[in-house]
């Protein structure tokens, strides 16, 4: 599955809960996976409301955290995600956005990424948005989020640090690393927070993806505009529209009877094609570029598999574009019986046939003869099948 974020009036933590759980995520599964983190016992509610947003109905998610001033390193928010007993998935996502936003706090305040004090953002409230963002999409099984232009408006807003103009400079640090399209805001107020700017960063690309619809989850946030505060979490199945990724590595430190069961994974997810080409690296040392070929939806799923499965520490990504022939299968008679072959058309006109290679070697065991012998025959029958 994949999903398409909607935001005509921007992105906050609960308003992304919101689209979320208006979508069918439980409000149960969320306030369990909150459970799961081991926090104190009374230091946290949520609750989840419909309310209208104009004419437009919507789902409030109300996260309370009742503690005190709290100013948390990115080290003591891994200790709070890690501690407790969370899917591993969810745990390195959750990481991987707070990693983002101490890397944009500390551009902006000129310091270490240790160094940085999480304030707004490091409140129990930001950390359950996070978290359960997070949960929430891998729980409904989204593959890929796909996401509109950003809406940024201007004016100004308190923060620990005073005041500081909008969009918040955490906010532009984040969305300027995702590259993200922006455009102009339906009028002045902060639209995008810098936590929904870094859930953005990790998981959407900025694009409407091809998708057969199948439900719309609609979320709002606690402020209210002149327009309606609300943000659509469409969700369906991709359409195949002919884009592709390929991912790629350089790997020089994995034993090679690893590739067998490596590609073998990556097909079972859905990797279209998968090759290796040996190469030269650094020190003089032969490696292999492992590539994979997959449609762009799938791009998340495979990459993962990559880091987790080979001893990689990063993947690269392209986006390509393929022109492919039609096919169909049928069925020719040989004299050792029947096989299946594979039908080539281009613009309407069969242009080839190629024989099913799994066939033919059971009648050439069958008949004890070479497996070549078989492949020419039902060549030599495919052809003039097309005829």
């Amino acid at each position: 599955m994949i999903a398409y974020l909607d935001m005509p009036s921007g992105i906050s933590g609960d308003m992304f809960l919101g689209c979320l759980i208006d979508a069918g995520w439980p409000l149960a599964a969320l306030q369990a996976t909150i459970e799961q983190m081991a926090l104190p016992a009374g230091l946290w509610s949520v609750q989840a409301d419909t309310v209208m947003r104009g004419a437009l109905r919507a789902t409030l998610v109300n996260v309370q955290a009742a503690e005190g001033d709290q100013h948390r390193h990115l080290s003591d928010v891994g200790q709070i995600i890690q501690a407790g007993q969370l899917p591993a998935t969810v745990q390195n996502r959750a990481m991987a956005v707070f990693t983002r936003l101490a890397q944009a706090e500390a551009s902006v305040h000129g310091t270490t990424v240790e160094e940085v004090h999480f304030h707004e953002v490091g409140a129990l409230d930001a950390i359950i948005d996070i978290v359960g963002v997070c949960a929430g999409l891998h729980a409904l099984g989204i593959e890929q989020l796909y996401a509109s232009g950003v809406p940024l408006g201007e004016g100004w807003t308190m923060t620990a640090h005073g005041r500081v103009p909008l969009p918040a400079p955490a906010t532009l640090n984040l969305l300027a690393a995702a590259q993200a399209p922006t455009r102009p805001a339906p009028g002045p107020g902060e639209l995008v927070t810098p936590t929904g700017a870094a859930l953005l960063a990790e998981f959407a690309i900025f694009t409407q993806p091809r998708m057969q619809l199948q439900r719309i989850g609609m979320g709002t946030g606690q402020k209210d505009f002149a327009w309606p505060n609300v943000a659509r979490l469409w969700l369906g199945e991709a359409v195949d529209s002919g884009q592709l990724v390929q991912i790629e590595t350089n790997i020089d430190d994995m034993n090679p009877e690893l590739y067998a069961a490596v590609s073998q994974n990556l097909f079972a997810a859905g990797a279209l094609d998968v090759w290796t080409t040996p190469i030269q690296m650094k020190k003089g040392r032969p490696g292999l570029l492992l590539s994979v070929l997959v449609a762009a939806a799938k791009e998340t799923t495979l990459a993962d598999l990559l880091l987790r499965e080979t001893t990689t520490l990063g993947v690269r990504v392209h986006h390509v574009h393929r022109h492919i022939a039609r096919r169909e299968f049928a069925t020719v008679q040989t004299t050792f019986g029947a096989v299946q072959v594979k039908l080539k058309w281009v613009n309407g006109e069969l242009l080839g046939a190629k024989p099913e290679y799994e066939d033919c070697l059971r009648l050439a065991n069958e008949y004890h003869v070479p497996v070549r012998q078989v492949y020419e025959a039902t060549q030599a029958a495919a052809y003039a099948f097309i005829k």
